[in-house]
């Protein structure tokens, strides 16, 4: 048995979420419900799109460098992986950031870059590379 996250999330329109998920953000499409839902292969963790016509209750949260758009999921990418999908994105007309990348506890153990994005039914991801990731649960 592996230790593997599962989110579900409601999307307003599959196939345009799906092709997000999957041709932007490259990741895999896994089982599935014809229209009505699709899971994902999330850098190893399950995500699940749910098709749904009700829209999600958001709000802005006050943390150390500003306000983070709660709820919000994501995932801890290596610096390679984060630089490549950040220059993605700048170089995109469709996709923009939600919250622009921006450095958070700097020359500190848990440095930290960030950035925030929507996935077409407005769900807010998270992405971030941190410097020292063992820090993360100390």
């Amino acid at each position: 048995m592996s230790n593997r996250f599962h989110l579900a999330v409601p999307v307003f329109n599959l196939v345009e979420a799906t092709s997000f998920y999957c041709d932007f953000l490259a990741c895999t499409p896994g089982n599935y419900e014809t229209k009505k839902w699709q899971d994902i292969n999330f850098w190893g963790n399950e995500l699940t799109l749910h098709y749904s016509s009700n829209r999600a209750f958001r709000e802005r949260h006050s943390v150390d460098m500003g306000e983070v758009c709660v709820p919000h999921f994501g995932i801890h990418l290596i610096r390679e992986d984060f630089n490549q999908l950040k220059e993605r994105i700048i170089n995109n007309e469709k996709i923009t950031f939600f919250d622009d990348p921006y450095l958070r506890f700097f020359d500190e153990p848990r440095e930290q870059e960030t950035f925030f994005i929507e996935d077409p039914s407005k769900n807010v991801i998270e992405i971030k590379t941190m410097k020292n990731p063992e820090t993360l649960f100390r």
